[in-house]
């Protein structure tokens, strides 16, 4: 999350917004599943994807990481991530060549082959223009294209949660905080993985409540 990124050299040179268009639709991947395998621990899970997928198939976060999800470290924070198969490199929910989960999928998977590049306390989409092998790509409304109910709110969510990590991820890195960092990542993972959410809730509420106290907690 905190790392720099050269837009010349990964994308066509333009940022987006989700009502713009971009050539983003690979015609139903036609049976390729590229970017489904090899991904390592890169599909990392904000919140809502957690809770998604812990409604969605009726399992605790805690029955997830036992099968399909593992934790990894990511700029100093460790956060829960898509766990891939040992022998091919193939995401666990890969089933046939097609995403087993696709209603469910995480947000990074949504929004592939985008990207998104913060500034100013939001972001822009940007389109990757080596990650996807796929030829032909037509152009599809951004909104569309990512298929999340009320866009709005989902991509304010997106920023503020990467706005968050953002400042904790700096401090992780600071060697000279290195007794408080385990402390600091099960408050993290507790606080908005562990901790179930209600099923028939507002996510987005529940959410917000959760970083209202996360922030107070940090500051005491």
């Amino acid at each position: 999350m905190l790392r720099d990124i050269d837009l010349d050299k990964v994308s066509d040179g333009k940022l987006y917004s989700s009502n713009d268009m971009a050539k983003t639709d690979c015609n139903g991947c036609k049976g390729c599943s590229s970017c489904c395998r090899g991904m390592g621990s890169s599909i990392v899970l904000d919140p809502l994807d957690a809770y998604r997928l812990c409604t969605g198939l009726k399992k605790s976060f805690e029955e997830l990481l036992s099968t399909c999800l593992e934790l990894n470290v990511v700029d100093g924070i460790i956060l829960p991530n898509l766990r891939m198969t040992e022998k091919e490199e193939a995401c666990v929910f890969l089933s046939d060549g097609r995403c087993s989960i696709h209603s469910l999928r995480p947000g990074m998977c949504r929004i592939f082959p985008l990207g998104r590049f913060y500034e100013n306390h939001s972001f822009q989409y940007f389109l990757q223009i080596h990650e996807c092998p796929a030829p032909g790509k037509s152009k599809v409304k951004i909104r569309k294209w990512i298929d999340t109910p009320d866009i709005k709110r989902y991509e304010t969510f997106i920023a503020d949660w990467h706005y968050y990590l953002k400042p904790l991820q700096e401090y992780a890195m600071d060697f000279e905080h290195g007794e408080n960092i385990p402390k600091l990542n099960m408050y993290i993972l507790k606080q908005f993985y562990l901790k179930p959410y209600s099923k028939e809730g507002d996510f987005y509420q529940e959410f917000y409540e959760r970083l209202l106290t996360a922030k107070d907690f940090l500051l005491g």
